[in-house]
């Protein structure tokens, strides 16, 4: 008996997720939030800045709350979940 396969075409895919694009986006990501953590700890390494450190803190902060922003648009955009098509 013969074995007959149908014959069909690859399938073509939008492979969303091997754009460079979003890996620049979330290496820069990964950097701001890598200067959030290490401002943070700046007044607690030079005791001068101890009376700063409520503003190292807040730039920290604003820093690590901007990098989580930036890098979970770029996953839910690898991911489907951002695309208007």
């Amino acid at each position: 008996m013969e074995n007959t396969a149908a014959q069909r075409q690859p399938r073509k895919t939008d492979n969303n997720a091997n754009q460079t694009h979003y890996y620049v986006t979330l290496t820069v990501a990964i950097i701001i939030g890598l200067f959030g953590v290490f401002v943070r700890f700046v007044p607690d390494v030079v005791s001068a800045l101890d009376q700063y450190a409520f503003l190292f803190s807040l730039i920290a902060n604003v820093a690590i709350l901007i990098a989580s922003f930036i890098a979970f648009k770029i996953v839910f955009a690898i991911l489907g979940f951002g695309s208007k098509k």
